[in-house]
């Protein structure tokens, strides 16, 4: 006969096990306290799989007597699981006295007692001890405490399931009951006894309470809509019906059972009205409920209505962004992505007002919080804009009206927003270049100015539209030269100084080199003088304030746009007169920025890239031969290269919506295929057939082959015991399966394996002591639970007892290295949530390259595999082979910390690769232990593969 299967529960010591006659011993003679301590360790023992059947009467003697609450309590769960039939399969007679025990807790005056023991009935599968109880459960259903009586019905429902000639009439005794009863929680398990008892009472009742079915106690309700659910299975034909009944109940005061209803009354029926109820009152939960949690679920019911049921909810959209009012970023990123799914042309311009008037709410605060809740209101603002070109126009209006009062992130997500729309609506170009021209005096960050300056050159075309960008532009620069222009505003400050004493100081200055903090000395030419102070900073124009704080990436950018504004002159035939003073103007303010920044002038000295960069405009500005090559690789190639990159982006996101659909949706001619009645594979699934797993055989069974690399020597062959650990990676843990062999021809006696770790890991359990013979055998196993994908360190020895008592040897085993890669995983990102974080992050990684490995890609190759991060920078920025390669690298571990890398490096002629990886993260140990990774592949060899330690 097969035993239950009950829970394993974890026993501390093994190897101190009590036996049998010292827990009698105990029960005998110790005190209740005693007592309980000791029937926890017999239950311990009993769940595990050690009957102890001969314990039996001495609880009964000794226990069972007890009044002491903890000790009955542990009484009952010890009647669950103790053997009630002897080795023949019959009732063993010590069962006898313990229904007279139950059958006087059944009449005890104490009404936990009494509910305790009913519960306990559940329980009881034998037949032969129910028999006798049958009369004291039927007494129970009229005692006068509601704990008793909701535990009798219960009880009552699990006896007729055992045996239903032990009590026949049981759902005539449970429905007259449930007429009779007040209490709630009383009628609720009443009901849910009757439907399962008697199908056509159930529905008897519900149609007698159906005028009132608004007003039932909530736990009825819900009783009311599980047996709906299920009775609706069987019978489709009721399902109209039930839908009606449910759309009676959803209107509850109770936020659970309006929950359950409408999630029913999508199950029910199809119907776009009754759909259109439950996406409603998903709705009213999302936005009155105060939890969080409520809120996003509710929201993703939503949505998944939304995919069954595609057009039904459109009128909801407003109703959603009502829940933008939660202060929690998850909850409002959940409202808006599920609040673009359902926007049409004909609510889209209502959405985009309430987008709006959040977005100008938020404006007035800097926080975090408030600046992050802008950038998500940006992103749904433009994903609105590019889908529906009706609103496009609208949309840069505003967004360029509150650029001033954004930060750096948003106005660049802003300007980001503008190219693309500039790019994908040719109509509107020309009036959003007006409209970002006129924006130009409020911008305030350099990589927005580098971003509306690209726009500019790019997008215009017209002869009025490039002289007004080019008159914004020069008021925004500036007098020109710079230099001069800087030296005449200090003249005046340097004359008041010398009328008020500040001559004389300076006769007293100390004379001598100056020392400049590179550690040069000084010179001071025609283009050199003191830097300005910058208390007249917020006076100057803005790309000049940010040319003098040393931002010569911004120069460079301005001169590649003066470059195509004076090509678009040319092409549209302006008179020599104009384009020849465009071109000198604009060749004026390009030597202006080279030496202001080989000025002392600047905080920051130009760079060598950006002033390559300024220097090659000149040249080209001067060069009348190559005309024609120099107009198309200005006005035409980098258009062009951004025109792909957009595509890039719209393909990648169709081909991810197409696999969804493929993954997700089924033909309306295919067959439905069960994968576990799949037999023959139809499916082209690759999983083991459930059936054939279950039945144990043609299971594929793990090669051994690959174990023999995971096998890590622990002692040496010469200690007196020999050790090796088969390493096992979880998800969240490590599990070592430790082999012990005896080297000696003595019984090694409480032998144990003790394990320690260094880093983030938890030895969780410790393996049992043991005696191994003479060149004997034995496997323990640990487990080490993993908190952080960071570098951990695994060590420990062996220790068992020699000849004499007091003595102990020691061995000490080898090290075990925690490999960090398998929980590192690769991921992505966008380009924005990149730079914030390598931003946000404190903890930097350098290291310096130098590799003989031939290729930049196959070098780019190997550095993914071997740190399993994501390249994100796409294939068609790194192109084809050259002689220098920089990506952004990103990867995420399973403990949700981010990695990110930035790789740049060079192919030097016949030499090796150069050049460094930075990585960084938010903990020092993700840093350091992929800077090693690093390192180590940059050592290997053109052929070498990357494996793990």
């Amino acid at each position: 006969m097969s035993e239950s299967g009950y829970t394993l529960i974890y026993e501390p010591n093994t190897a101190s096990r009590v036996s049998v006659n010292e827990f009698k011993t105990l029960l005998e003679k110790g005190k209740d306290e005693v007592k309980v301590d000791t029937m926890k360790k017999i239950l311990i023992s009993i769940l595990n799989g050690d009957p102890m059947p001969d314990l039996l009467m001495h609880i009964i003697r000794f226990v069972m007597p007890s009044r002491n609450k903890e000790l009955k309590k542990l009484l009952y769960h010890y009647w669950e699981v103790c053997p009630k039939l002897d080795d023949s399969g019959k009732m063993r007679h010590e069962m006898i006295l313990v229904c007279n025990a139950i059958q006087r807790d059944l009449q005890h005056p104490n009404e936990y007692i009494r509910g305790n023991t009913l519960r306990y009935l559940t329980k009881l599968k034998e037949a032969e001890l129910l028999e006798t109880l049958v009369p004291n459960v039927r007494q129970c259903l009229e005692h006068r405490h509601a704990y008793v009586r909701k535990n009798a019905v219960f009880a009552l429902w699990s006896i007729y399931k055992v045996s239903d000639h032990l009590c026949p009439d049981a759902d005539e005794l449970i429905y007259r009951f449930l007429y009779d009863e007040n209490d709630s929680v009383c009628k609720r398990n009443a009901f849910v006894c009757l439907g399962d008892l008697n199908r056509n009472a159930a529905l008897q009742y519900i149609q007698d309470n159906i005028t009132t079915i608004e007003t039932l106690d909530p736990l009825l309700q819900l009783a009311f809509i599980e047996f709906i659910k299920r009775d609706s299975l069987k019978n489709t034909s009721l399902k109209q019906q039930y839908a009606q009944l449910i759309t009676e109940i959803v209107e509850s005061s109770s936020n659970v059972v309006m929950y359950e209803a409408a999630n029913t009354l999508t199950v029910l029926t199809s119907n776009p009205a009754s759909i259109l109820l439950a996406g409603n009152k998903f709705v009213e939960l999302a936005t009155k409920e105060s939890d969080n949690n409520v809120k996003i679920i509710t929201l993703d019911r939503i949505n998944d209505l939304n995919k069954e049921h595609p057009g039904v909810l459109q009128d909801l959209s407003l109703e959603i962004l009502r829940v933008l009012s939660s202060q929690d970023l998850d909850v409002r990123r959940k409202a808006l992505n599920v609040t673009l799914q359902f926007i049409t042309s004909r609510n889209v311009e209502d959405v985009v007002k309430l987008l709006k008037k959040e977005l100008q709410a938020t404006s007035s605060s800097n926080d975090d919080k408030n600046s992050e809740y802008r950038q998500m209101l940006i992103n749904a603002i433009h994903q609105l804009a590019i889908k529906f070109s009706e609103v496009a126009a609208n949309v840069i209006d505003l967004l360029l009206d509150s650029i001033a009062d954004l930060n750096s992130t948003a106005a660049y997500e802003v300007i980001t927003f503008v190219k693309e729309v500039v790019e994908k609506f040719p109509e509107l170009r020309d009036a959003i270049v007006k409209r970002l021209i006129a924006a130009f005096p409020n911008i305030k960050s350099g990589k927005v100015f580098r971003g509306a300056l690209w726009i500019i050159g790019e997008y215009a075309l017209d002869e009025h539209l490039i002289q007004d960008s080019w008159k914004h532009i020069r008021s925004s620069i500036g007098e020109v030269p710079i230099i001069t222009s800087e030296l005449k505003t200090r003249e005046p400050l340097k004359t008041e100084e010398n009328s008020n004493g500040g001559g004389e100081e300076h006769h007293k200055k100390k004379g001598g080199p100056l020392v400049l903090p590179d550690g040069t000395y000084a010179t001071e030419t025609a283009f050199s003088a003191e830097t300005v102070d910058s208390a007249d900073s917020e006076e100057k124009p803005p790309i000049r304030k940010h040319l003098l704080a040393g931002d010569f990436y911004l120069g460079a950018v301005l001169s590649s746009t003066l470059v195509k504004l004076i090509l678009r002159l040319q092409e549209s035939k302006v008179s020599g007169k104009i384009l020849n003073a465009s071109k000198a103007e604009a060749l004026l303010i390009m030597v202006s920025i080279l030496r202001l920044g080989e000025s002392s002038l600047v905080s920051k000295r130009i760079d060598e890239d950006s002033a390559d960069r300024i220097a090659s405009y000149i040249k080209i500005l001067n060069d009348e031969q190559d005309a024609e090559n120099i107009s198309t690789s200005f006005l035409e190639e980098t258009k062009d290269a951004f025109k792909a990159q957009i595509n890039d982006a719209e393909q990648k996101k169709a081909k991810a919506e197409a696999k969804d659909l493929v993954e997700h949706a089924e033909q309306v001619d295919h067959a439905i295929v069960f994968r576990q009645l799949d037999k023959d594979n139809k499916a082209g699934s690759k999983a083991i057939d459930d059936l054939v797993a279950a039945s144990g055989s043609n299971v594929k069974r793990e090669s051994l082959a690959p174990r023999l690399s995971k096998i890590l020597q622990l002692t040496g062959f010469s200690d007196p015991i020999y050790a090796e650990a088969f390493v096992r990676v979880h998800q969240y843990d490590v599990t070592l399966d430790v082999l012990l062999v005896n080297q000696t021809t003595s019984t090694l006696r409480n032998l144990s394996v003790e394990f320690a770790t260094l880093g983030e890991l938890k030895v969780v359990d410790k393996p049992t002591t043991a005696n191994i013979g003479p060149h004997g055998f034995y496997k323990v196993q640990t487990t080490i639970k993993v908190t952080s994908a960071d570098t951990g360190v695994i060590f420990g020895n062996i220790v068992y007892d020699g000849q004499h008592s007091d003595e102990s040897t020691i061995v000490i085993l080898n090290d075990v290295h925690v490999d960090i890669m398998d929980y590192i995983k690769p991921a992505t990102c966008s380009e924005s949530q990149f730079r914030k974080m390598w931003n946000e992050f404190e903890w930097e990684n350098k290291i310096t390259i130098k590799s003989p490995i031939g290729s930049l890609k196959t070098y780019l190759e190997e550095l993914m595999k071997g740190t399993n991060m994501k390249c994100l920078t796409p294939g068609a920025v790194i192109g084809e082979e050259c002689q220098f390669l920089s990506a952004n690298l990103y990867s995420r571990s399973t403990f949700g910390e981010d990695a990110l890398a930035n790789l740049c490096i060079e192919k030097q002629n016949d030499g090796p690769i150069i050049g460094h990886v930075r990585i960084r993260s938010k903990g020092q140990g993700l840093a350091l232990s992929l800077g090693d990774r690093v390192a180590s592949i940059s050592r290997k060899s053109k052929n070498a593969s990357i494996t793990r330690v």
